[in-house]
């Protein structure tokens, strides 16, 4: 079973499925294909965390987030005038990740070759694939942009002077020469594992390697206005490697929740399972929605003061019974407008003088003095989380998400995202981009998520895996930046709550009720904003619960009737070994297939 965010990329996993590949193999052929039909979302040079659960092993996180470049310092940064890292350009690069993780988890747990899991992107990069609506409505928002400034990526993304609209095919050429040239150059490596082996150097210090480089350094316009050169060196990409680890688990009801380190926001999901009650109040009621707002807005102020990719943060005492039990009694019957983080293990949190400013803002609009949140949109967009950039190239970035389980009983689920087509020019000789995920972190001194040398930036993304007994039965995530642990719990309480969603226990039940997020806490994307007191709810959601979260205080925007969350999830019933999979309605792009 392959649920993802494509159909494109659903079926070409699905292909190395039916020719006897495993589910590693078909999520590295799958997520080279995102790379190409959601290159809004996406790219090589991004980043990907995945958790991986072999069918006769443990949990495993394969982290690929890079880490900041030897010259990405704070005092760089601010003697460059900048207070925040900006949301596009070379400035925001970390040392790409995506393309190491794929290829470690091709080496170390796929069986088929290089050229038998890239074939599906380079044939859809050379000879065209029919791009989504939102491809072309992202670049027609660049366009001034890519015209006047980013040239390189005008000539990919503006054919004839037109963006890629669908119903035509779209071709990138020269993304499919860049993996051909990396095919040919790796031939002659040897076996399997040293053809991998070999495409990883080409990427670190090869050909590939040269292009990124060279690209860091030209001067790019990106959101501060300004011309800059980006950090990134040879040796920042040749030292850095994507890497196995331990997940960090919780166990609820019977259930064992695995998700990456706190350099992601993947304990904020943790946190929230910690902080619910014994006894929860009806499914969908007001009293429901209410704990879980008030109670993601205690995770995420945990995740402001004490997240990062830093030595001692305290998730013990986070994930404690004592800790969250003094937090759960600050859960009041109306909605909290502050930013509140806690105190594990008796000590004091620090935030960034950033949110701390923010987080004393009035409700309502002027909350938004600092920047609209970076991912969450207005609800007349029909497909909120999608990137939207600004005529200076401010992004909202987005994501792509992959879950496979196979025949075997190995599962897998990746949240690829970064390098997107907005986030910096396409490199001339390789037809993609940088990334920006430095962007995530801040420019003060002495936070858990301070920009720092060979450091990851705390990252959004955030795969789930669950456990029943010990043995892995369901993979989900969804994009969406700061919401994706909110909507990702929301599906997960629905499932093991047996919630009556579309008539009965499902995974497309769980993934088709309504949803909803809050932005009340600093946004993970530049320019950082956040909105005291907000909730976002889709139509559908009932009007009396809507009137009574109102009259709790709580600042409630109705949204389009499908436009929260964008899951997927597959499963394997330990039972019978059953397999199924779901995949999100809402903009019409998300598949599940299998047999």
């Amino acid at each position: 079973m392959v649920s993802s965010t494509h159909w494109l990329a659903s079926q070409s996993a699905m292909a190395v499925l039916e020719d006897g590949g495993n589910a590693y193999d078909a999520a590295v052929a799958g997520a080279f294909v995102l790379h190409v039909v959601e290159p809004h979302l996406n790219g090589p040079a991004g980043e990907v965390p995945i958790l991986l659960a072999p069918a006769d092993g443990e949990v495993r996180v394969l982290c690929g987030q890079g880490v900041a470049p030897a010259g990405a310092t704070v005092a760089h940064y601010r003697d460059l005038g900048l207070d925040l890292v900006p949301g596009t350009g070379p400035l925001a690069a970390a040392v790409p990740g995506a393309f190491d993780a794929w290829m470690l988890l091709l080496r170390d747990h796929g069986t088929k070759s290089l050229a038998d899991v890239l074939k599906y992107a380079v044939g859809y990069a050379e000879h065209g694939h029919a791009p989504v609506e939102r491809v072309g409505e992202t670049v027609e928002t660049v366009r001034e942009l890519f015209e006047t400034e980013w040239t390189s990526s005008a000539e990919v993304y503006l054919p004839g002077g037109r963006p890629p609209r669908p119903g035509e095919l779209f071709r990138n050429p020269t993304l499919a020469a860049t993996w051909k040239r990396l095919l040919a150059e790796t031939a002659g490596a040897g076996d399997r594992e040293a053809q991998i082996e070999a495409a990883r150097q080409v990427w670190r210090t090869g050909f590939i390697a040269e292009a990124l480089v060279r690209q860091a350094r030209r001067p790019t316009m990106d959101t501060s206005g300004e011309r800059h050169t980006g950090t990134l060196t040879a040796a920042d990409l040749a030292a850095w490697s994507a890497t196995y680890e331990t997940p960090v688990t919780y166990d609820w009801n019977g259930w064992t929740l695995c998700k990456a380190g706190p350099w992601s926001q993947g304990p904020v999901l943790l946190q929230q399972l910690a902080l619910l009650p014994d006894e929860l109040p009806p499914y969908g009621s007001a009293d429901y929605v209410h704990l879980l707002i008030e109670g993601c807005k205690l995770a995420m102020a945990d995740r402001e003061a004490w997240y990062g990719d830093a030595a001692g943060v305290p998730l013990d005492d986070l994930l404690s019974p004592e800790y969250n039990a003094a937090r759960r009694a600050l859960v009041g019957d109306t909605a909290s407008r502050e930013l509140r983080p806690g105190s594990p293990g008796g000590r004091t949190p620090r935030l960034c003088a950033h949110a701390r400013v923010a987080g004393t803002a009035p409700a309502g609009p002027a909350a938004l003095g600092i920047g609209e949140p970076t991912v969450a949109k207005s609800p007349a967009s029909p497909v909120p989380g999608e990137p939207e950039v600004a005529a200076d190239g401010t992004t909202r970035g987005d994501t792509c998400h992959l879950d496979v389980v196979d025949r075997w009983g190995n599962m897998i689920a990746a949240t690829p995202s970064g390098g997107w087509l907005q986030s910096n020019p396409v490199v001339p000789e390789l037809g993609f981009p940088l990334g920006t995920r430095l962007q995530m972190t801040w420019l003060e001194e002495g936070l858990p998520n301070s920009l720092t040398p060979g450091r990851r930036p705390r990252t959004t993304l955030t795969p789930s895996l669950a456990l029943r007994e010990g043995r892995p039965v369901l993979a989900f995530g969804t994009p969406g930046g700061d919401q994706q642990d909110q909507w990702q719990l929301h599906f997960f309480l629905a499932l093991a709550l047996r919630a009556p969603v579309r008539g009965g226990f499902d995974l497309q039940g769980a993934i088709d009720a309504p949803n909803w997020h809050n932005d009340s806490f600093p946004g993970s994307f530049y320019p950082r904003g956040m909105r005291p007191g907000s909730v976002t709810v889709e139509s559908r959601t009932d009007p009396a619960v809507v009137a009574e979260l109102r009259r709790r205080g709580h600042d409630v925007t109705v949204g389009g009737p499908w436009s929260e969350g964008r899951l997927c999830a597959v499963a394997r019933d330990p039972g019978t070994g059953i397999l199924s999979a779901a995949a999100n309605p809402r903009g019409m792009q998300g598949y599940a297939v299998g047999r």
